[in-house]
């Protein structure tokens, strides 16, 4: 059974950085895509950024435009943690972070829906004041 945890909230000034963690465990899948989302108060869940192992193979990685140049998803070696560095943080990034994982078949700019991930975390609070 795959289990997400996400860590790294806050609250932190514009401008600032946080780094977010999402541990997993029981992933057997050898073709699978992790993912950032959020979700502000009143808004529906977003997508932020993905990263993507096909066949075992890690694929670039992949953003939605308002995260290009601020955001980085990565994960360690051992491919049990994936992280989202977030710079210049905006009073707009406010919300909560979720980290959720698909075994579906996901190259490029796919799997940026919410409905296409089947596992979730509990989600961590980030709060960007002006």
């Amino acid at each position: 059974q795959v289990q997400l945890t996400e860590s790294g909230g806050g609250l932190v000034q514009a401008g600032g950085s946080l780094r977010l963690s999402c541990a997993a465990s029981g992933l057997p899948f050898k073709t699978l895509t992790m993912g950032w989302f959020r979700q502000a108060p009143g808004k529906e869940r977003e997508f932020i950024a993905k990263i993507t192992w096909i066949n075992w193979a890690p694929q670039p990685p992949y953003y939605i435009d308002s995260a290009k140049g601020r955001f980085t998803i990565s994960r360690d070696n051992a491919g049990n943690s994936v992280y989202l560095q977030m710079d210049i943080l905006k009073p707009e990034d406010t919300a909560v972070y979720y980290c959720a994982v698909t075994d579906l078949y996901c190259p490029r700019d796919t799997c940026t829906a919410v409905t296409q991930y089947n596992t979730w975390g509990q989600g961590t609070q980030v709060t960007v004041s002006s």
